[in-house]
């Protein structure tokens, strides 16, 4: 499972997404976290922010089919 957040969210508090990471965790499932410094609800402000957030699913996506 991935997780994005913004740590400038003004809709969702960052901590939420902790929380749900941790919750995660403690039922055994492998998390990937990724929380952005700057954005907003969707975590994303740049194209360049967007192309790193699109590379970090495809990564993890690529993972997921090849059963690593």
């Amino acid at each position: 499972m991935h997780c994005l957040g913004s740590t400038r969210d003004d809709r969702v508090h960052p901590g939420h997404a902790r929380k749900m990471g941790a919750w995660m965790e403690e039922m055994g499932r492998e998390l990937f976290y990724y929380r952005n410094i700057e954005g907003s609800h969707a975590g994303l402000t740049t194209k360049e922010q967007r192309a790193c957030i699109g590379a970090l699913q495809y990564a993890y996506l690529l993972e997921e089919l090849a059963g690593q």
